[in-house]
């Protein structure tokens, strides 16, 4: 199946599970509440354990929640990237015919302690591996900042821009392994507002399928009510490198637009 194809499927799927309003709603309580077990849902609804999972496997299948163990539980995550796919692709266009779907959905998340963000991209481990950790092609898909480090295990990275005065933001890597995995604390720094949120921490997990990658972000050790300019990027930042890597094209997000000299 032609990239085309296959990325065409993937958005009828996203469309399906939005279409029906109990999955709708188990994405809103997600929203309202991150990292929940089936339990904690089932509660929620007048429907039975089955019906939950039923329908928390549907928006799995869409990518639309991501799942983590912890211990014994299995916790739900809202993936909000494929929503801003569908997006990019058809909101900023046809804006009408999609409102009333994604209107019970903010594409700005609020209350986190833990968030998990989940996109395919179809290219190779270490082509993707190359595109998080190179400079110039960072500077790409990501606002057109650009990363320096020697990507070992216990140096500083350093995250800047040509059009913005100082460092925007710093960290450490704490664990390195390519072309699979890197852990990295963080601290932002580009605005006075951001740099109160101290250090949290982002880990890139790369897990190779067909001829494609499923790279899964999590943004986690958050203060629950952290300033959302933290977070709240990272759907535009996995839209743009998937489309970097598949296209070579530079996706334009109201990100880029930050530090543009137009």
């Amino acid at each position: 199946m032609s990239g085309e194809g296959k990325t065409a499927r993937d958005m009828e799927a996203v469309f399906r599970a939005l279409a029906d309003p109990t999955r709708r709603r188990l994405l809103d309580e997600l929203f309202g509440e991150d990292g929940q077990s089936l339990s904690a849902l089932e509660e929620r609804f007048s429907m039975s354990r089955f019906g939950v999972m039923k329908h928390l496997r549907q928006l799995e299948e869409a990518g639309l929640v991501v799942t983590k163990k912890r211990g014994r539980e299995k916790l739900h995550f809202l993936n909000p990237v494929p929503i801003r796919l569908v997006h990019d692709r058809w909101v900023s266009k046809y804006a009408e015919p999609w409102t009333a779907v994604l209107s019970g959905l903010k594409r700005e998340l609020e209350r986190p302690m833990e968030k998990v963000f989940e996109i395919y991209i179809r290219t190779s481990p270490e082509r993707l591996w190359e595109a998080i950790t190179d400079s110039e092609t960072r500077g790409k898909f990501q606002f057109g900042n650009r990363i320096s480090s020697d990507w070992t295990v216990g140096s500083r990275f350093e995250m800047t821009n040509p059009g913005a005065p100082g460092l925007l933001g710093e960290g450490v890597n704490l664990e390195v392994e390519p072309p699979r995995r890197l852990v990295q604390t963080m601290v932002a720094l580009w605005s006075d507002e951001v740099k109160d949120e101290g250090t949290s921490r982002v880990t890139w997990e790369i897990e190779p399928v067909g001829d494609s990658c499923r790279l899964t972000v999590t943004h986690d050790q958050l203060r629950e009510g952290a300033n959302n300019q933290i977070y709240g990027g990272w759907p535009m930042i996995l839209s743009g490198l998937k489309t970097w890597l598949e296209t070579g094209e530079v996706l334009t997000t109201p990100g880029s637009l930050m530090y543009s000299p137009n």
